[in-house]
């Protein structure tokens, strides 16, 4: 098959499943191509798409696609469809609300199917704000355009449903999934701190909410360590809520970098958001062997087992079950276990394989 990918931003979850997606479709002799923003991404992601192209095979055409929408909207579609039009693709996939809009747009042009995966998006807002009602409003019109809706999780695919509706639209939930050799338990350095969250930050991830926590285990007598790794608009906000819990002296904040060079400072990975998807971040630190505690909010609860759920923004929720983990003397064999059960639930070849199955039925029908 001919696949072209249509995304925004080479950044984040989105730009990891569709890196893992794309790659292991060309790896299986298919012709992908991507087309991506221009005006995001880091050497990071230069590296990552120039190692796509030279080692997979991959075209990359990257030109502004802004994020908010607007006229110039109207100058990217225009390109989008131009450079379309050269690959001349059976699958047009979109991923995110603004590459579905443009992916959905060009694929008629092209007698194309289009497939299309929220990744959350629009999904987050509500028919009752203004802005959601005009994001969703077009997410509703866009269905008619669109030939496959492939969802990352049951969480997912049920929001979309209860706030557009599906529509007799074809439809699948596909998990992400991870490599092989990411499955590696990595034990944590001898300095360690206790505990560990790796993300972007700002509120909605919830790291207010987890030196909450930490202030209230320190009221009862535990003085516990943590690493936040990550950058993002709110960090200064976080430095200075941990100097006023006095906690400056137990916390780091090392800025971003690789999850797996992240994992082995801390012990206990904690995911304290108040909305999520289906976060890598949560199976990836399972696969190297890490106790993971989280807000039960999105597909969160499809790859973590009930009891290191907590209800989001709730200090006090986190707060014991953190202190229900440590206490455990089985904590990290529990967590061994839990690593060894999700490489053959969740695996990249495993996901590849059924979008590719997906793809071919809309083709045949």
């Amino acid at each position: 098959m001919k696949i072209l990918h249509v995304f925004r931003a080479p950044v984040g979850g989105l730009f990891r499943h569709v890196r893992d997606l794309a790659t292991q479709q060309a790896k299986a002799g298919h012709d992908v191509a991507i087309i991506c923003d221009s005006l995001t991404g880091n050497a990071m992601a230069d590296a990552a798409l120039k190692t796509m192209h030279q080692q997979a095979g991959i075209s990359i055409q990257r030109l502004p696609i802004p994020r908010l929408p607007g006229v110039h909207d109207l100058a990217a579609q225009r390109k989008i469809r131009t450079l379309a039009h050269t690959h001349a693709p059976q699958i047009v996939h979109g991923h995110g609300a603004k590459g579905g809009l443009h992916a959905r747009l060009a694929a008629r042009s092209l007698g194309a199917k289009a497939i299309y995966t929220a990744h959350g998006g629009s999904l987050h807002y509500s028919w009752k704000s203004p802005h959601g009602a005009i994001f969703l409003g077009v997410e509703r019109l866009l269905l008619k355009r669109t030939d496959g809706l492939i969802f990352v999780c049951d969480y997912e695919k049920r929001t979309f449903d209860e706030k557009l509706g599906i529509r007799g639209c074809p439809s699948t939930v596909i998990h992400n999934g991870l490599s092989a050799g990411e499955f590696t338990i990595q034990p944590p350095l001898p300095d360690a701190r206790d505990l560990l969250f790796i993300g972007e930050l700002r509120m909605l991830k919830g790291v207010d909410v987890l030196l909450n926590a930490m202030a209230l285990l320190r009221a009862q007598g535990r003085p516990l360590s943590a690493m936040i790794v990550g950058h993002g608009p709110d960090r200064n906000s976080f430095v200075t809520q941990a100097e006023k819990l006095g906690l400056s002296d137990v916390i780091e904040f090392p800025g971003a970098m690789p999850a797996a060079k992240a994992f082995p400072m801390g012990r206990i990975m904690i995911v304290p958001s108040r909305a999520e998807s289906f976060p890598y971040v949560v199976l990836e630190a399972q696969a190297a062997g890490k106790p993971v505690i989280a807000s039960d909010v999105g597909g969160i609860g499809e790859m973590l087992p009930r009891e290191m759920l907590v209800p989001p923004d709730d200090a006090e929720a986190l707060a014991g079950l953190i202190a229900r983990t440590m206490d455990d003397p089985q904590m990290q064999a529990r967590a061994i276990e839990r690593m060894k059960q999700l490489k053959t639930r969740f695996s990249i070849a495993t996901m590849a394989d059924r979008a590719l199955a997906f793809y071919e039925s809309l083709i045949g029908a």
